[in-house]
């Protein structure tokens, strides 16, 4: 009785989970797959997804950060170790966001195999000049990415990529961005499903809100491939401002102290 009251006082402890209910964590725990999604360089959104990792203590974790042969560094000597970790994946050099910021989401759950599903620079440009059906191989059609998306939605997703590159993409560039974030979204779901398939329920994955959301994400293609898995997602916005997309839950923190990412276009 003893452990099973030092449990409930653990699940009780908002700090502890960085401000994730009870209720929301159950949702988790119900689930075979759970998407937490981040602004990437904000430190509140990784507290929370370190809090739900340790609350769910997933079979695998994936990470959209990570390709697999960076996966396949993580050991348990160098796990523990930052430092040691930072350097084994080559942080510095993928453009990611301080790695003191991701490496408590690896501690929080010891035991969880990790897997990577990132796209390198140079394979995106393969993608792009190849197509982004024929780069990710034989289930390309499974994964939706040889359907063409409703005009409505291509046209929608377009702008949201000029938007997040300051309004300076040439419009030509625009069709092949938004191939590269269905294919990473692909990419990330079937890593997944390998996850599920060989480190079994549930699976964690970390990823960007963009992928996360449940309309056209990562949910969205799981569905489609998958049906019968479960899926929780989360979305994470700043300043009470929630992220596009609609998602299982919402929480919010503070916005991240960051530069104007557009200054230089100005």
């Amino acid at each position: 009785m003893r452990v099973f009251a030092y449990i409930a006082a653990l699940l009780t402890a908002a700090p502890v989970w960085a401000g994730l209910d009870v209720g929301m964590l159950e949702r988790m725990r119900a689930a075979q797959v759970v998407i937490l999604g981040e602004v990437h360089d904000n430190p509140a959104h990784h507290a929370a997804q370190a809090g739900a990792v340790a609350a769910v203590q997933p079979a695998a974790l994936v990470f959209e950060m990570l390709t697999q042969a960076q996966a396949a560094r993580v050991t348990p000597d160098n796990r523990g170790k930052a430092e040691a970790l930072a350097r084994a994946l080559d942080w510095a050099e993928t453009g990611w966001p301080d790695f003191t910021m991701y490496h408590p989401i690896f501690t929080a759950a010891p035991g969880a195999r990790v897997y990577g599903a990132a796209v390198p620079r140079a394979q995106a440009r393969k993608a792009m000049q190849e197509g982004v059906a024929a780069y990710f191989g034989g289930d390309a059609g499974a994964y939706g990415l040889r359907d063409p998306l409703p005009r409505g939605q291509q046209a929608a997703r377009e702008a949201m990529q000029m938007a997040a590159h300051c309004d300076a993409l040439p419009e030509v560039m625009l069709p092949g961005m938004v191939g590269l974030q269905r294919l990473r979204d692909a990419e990330l779901a079937r890593a997944a499903l390998r996850a599920l398939n060989e480190a079994g329920a549930p699976v964690v994955v970390i990823t960007g809100n963009g992928h996360a959301r449940r309309d056209w994400g990562v949910p969205a293609v799981l569905e489609r491939v998958r049906p019968e898995v479960s899926v929780f997602a989360l979305g994470q916005g700043e300043a009470g401002v929630a992220p596009e997309g609609g998602f299982d839950a919402v929480r919010y923190a503070a916005p991240a102290e960051r530069e104007d990412p557009c200054a230089a276009f100005q």
